[in-house]
């Protein structure tokens, strides 16, 4: 059974071990930066099969107009499962109907994203990191 579980403490260590399971690419050899990046969101949910972070989807929301979803990862040996649905749904849930849930998707995800509900949007721009 998994469980879901909203803003419950994470260990820097095994979110970038999940990043790493899941094929995301993330700073995961940075654990300081992994660290300032789940203090930095104000919304985070995590899926957890027996006591093991399995899942994590982390956003930056205002709860009233916009909900960035700046990651969203399930270990490869999860995925297919229906959990990157429902972390997405667990976020919904938080931040309610009159907020829009906006993300950049890797290329290889573009197809899941549509699968799931989510318009492809034309009128987006990024300042690429420079790090």
């Amino acid at each position: 059974m998994i469980e879901y579980h909203q803003n419950h403490p994470l260990d820097p260590q095994e979110v970038a071990r999940v990043f790493k399971a899941s094929g995301i690419n993330r700073p995961t050899d940075d654990i300081p930066r992994i660290t300032s990046m789940l203090e930095g969101a104000n919304l985070i949910v995590s899926a957890w099969h027996e006591d093991k972070l399995i899942g994590v989807c982390r956003a930056l929301t205002d709860y009233c107009y916009c909900c960035y979803l700046s990651d969203l990862a399930v270990d490869r040996a999860y995925q297919r499962q229906g959990i990157g649905t429902k972390l997405i749904s667990q976020v919904r849930e938080a931040t309610g109907d009159e907020v829009s849930l906006v993300l950049l998707s890797a290329p290889g995800a573009m197809d899941y994203y549509k699968q799931i509900g989510f318009t492809l949007a034309d009128n987006a721009f990024v300042k690429k990191r420079l790090k």
